[in-house]
């Protein structure tokens, strides 16, 4: 990619970060970090097959996939990792004001990564383990997540660089999908147990709470994008016909 991809200064008139927003960005940093290094350790362990004797996490769901899919979730877990590492740098002022080549450098691996994640969630998808919601929520996900990073990388290249605030927000919201799916299914895990008839296995509350999350893990985060977009008066979605190029 040329040397303008994402040399991004400070939109003009970006009113100074207040303590609650860099509290907002810690919080977001701190959860990805943890949900990145936790799925890198976790399917690090060996073979998908082996994996699924010993119950871990997915594993038992692609371990009977063709080895195509087999590659597509390793390639997946590590590049998506990688996103959820990168992406929340690529908000900081300070950054982007001091540090721009950094700032280019880390824009470049974000995006190459978000490509090749959407891309392997979209092989992914046909084998997920909740069914045509899952195919659809997913598949969705999966699409949304590349023409975003499509259209904040088209931004920059015009040098637009309000428009490629603004799409790169709504990118990350749907990288967060990963964090947010995990806190979903605790939320939706705990509400049943009280209703839960006795005998009622963790699986099976698991199992239920996880039909929900294929939308629910990004639906929200692009209300709180998009309601972030309008509150630093960036380009809203409404533009997307007027600034397709």
């Amino acid at each position: 990619m040329p040397d303008a991809t994402l040399t991004v200064p400070p939109p003009t008139g970006t009113p100074r970060r207040r303590p609650r927003s860099r509290t907002g960005w810690a919080l977001v940093t701190l959860t990805s970090l943890a949900v990145a290094g936790y799925s890198l350790a976790l399917y690090a362990q060996g073979t998908l097959e082996a994996m699924a004797e010993a119950e871990i996490g997915l594993a038992d769901n692609y371990a009977a996939t063709p080895g195509p899919v087999q590659a597509a979730f390793f390639a997946h877990v590590v590049t998506g990792a990688l996103a959820l590492l990168l992406g929340p740098w690529q908000f900081s002022h300070r950054l982007r004001g001091r540090h721009r080549p950094v700032h280019r450098g880390i824009g470049r691996a974000y995006l190459l990564s978000v490509a090749l994640a959407s891309l392997t969630a979209l092989v992914m998808a046909p084998f997920n383990s909740a069914g045509m919601v899952g195919f659809f929520g997913f598949g969705t996900l999966a699409v949304l997540w590349a023409f975003t990073a499509w259209r904040g990388y088209r931004a920059v290249r015009r040098r637009d660089f309000a428009e490629h605030e603004a799409w790169m927000i709504r990118n990350y919201a749907l990288t967060y999908a990963a964090p947010a799916l995990r806190l979903w299914l605790a939320v939706l895990i705990f509400v049943q147990v009280p209703f839960a008839t006795p005998g009622t296995d963790f699986q099976a509350l698991f199992d239920n709470a996880y039909y929900a999350v294929p939308f629910l893990c990004w639906l929200p985060n692009l209300v709180v994008a998009e309601w972030l977009v309008r509150r630093r008066g960036l380009p809203p979605a409404g533009n997307l016909a007027r600034s397709g190029g």
